[in-house]
């Protein structure tokens, strides 16, 4: 097992990070913070897909993903902690930078 994980987030602070991250929400059956992304065909989310792949490298903590033709749902938790940890929240803010 990994080290310096950190510890899970409280259903409290969960739901305070999510006021700070549009249109994310908990999904409570996988715990994990979740957000769906559409795009204007298949080409624009490849670009989004990419760029979630550059963020989850650089953070090393890998979301997972389901990508289709215009569209890409995003799941993060820390498996390793069994649940929602900041580095979760963090790259969360992080994927929504991209749409500034």
């Amino acid at each position: 097992m990994p080290t310096n994980i950190p510890p899970r987030l409280s259903q409290d602070e969960i739901h305070s990070a999510l006021s700070s991250l549009n249109g994310w929400s908990y999904e409570q059956e996988r715990n994990c913070l979740i957000k769906e992304f559409t795009f204007k065909g298949f080409y624009k989310t490849m670009g989004f897909v990419n760029a979630v792949a550059f963020i989850a490298n650089k953070e090393l903590h890998h979301p997972d993903l389901e990508v289709s033709y215009n569209k890409c749902v995003v799941r993060y938790q820390t498996h390793d902690a069994g649940g929602i940890t900041v580095n979760d929240i963090k790259c969360a803010k992080a994927i929504e930078a991209l749409e500034a």
